[in-house]
């Protein structure tokens, strides 16, 4: 299991479970044993030191919103990327990285501007959104790698 854990309520019988985003899509409810695949995703929160764990080693693409907060966009963007973590769940891993708290993931990256949307395959960038971007927008350039 990676570093990161979601605690998720099964849609079936209400038990809540503690399971790995990264591995959302074979994830079952500890007491009915139903999928969690549908289940209420929350964004993992992503940081220098779980970077390798929670994005380069998902089997899924990754969705990583780099925001900072005293940024208005970000926070505007923020909703929009919540609920993208629920439509998505076992189809990607979407993520947040506060870029004043971690800098190096950020440097990697050469992000200068934010909000910057990275679309991971692998813990390799195969694109990016910069700027605040509509739910449509993203899922169009997402979809070419779900």
């Amino acid at each position: 299991m990676s570093g990161a854990t979601n605690i998720v309520k099964c849609g079936s019988c209400g038990a809540k479970n503690r399971i790995d985003p990264t591995r959302v899509s074979a994830a079952v409810c500890g007491r009915c044993r139903k999928s969690l695949k549908a289940a209420e995703a929350r964004p993992v929160i992503v940081t220098d030191s779980n970077f390798g764990t929670t994005v380069a080693a998902a089997e899924l693409p990754v969705l990583l919103d780099l925001w900072a907060e005293w940024c208005g966009p970000c926070r505007m963007i923020a909703p929009v990327i919540e609920k993208l973590s629920e439509e998505l769940a076992g189809k990607a891993v979407v993520g947040k990285l506060d870029v004043d708290r971690n800098p190096a993931t950020a440097s990697r990256f050469g992000v200068q501007s934010i909000p910057t949307l990275l679309i991971l395959k692998d813990g390799k960038e195969v694109d990016r959104l910069v700027g605040l971007q509509s739910r449509d927008a993203i899922l169009n350039r997402l979809s070419r790698f779900i």
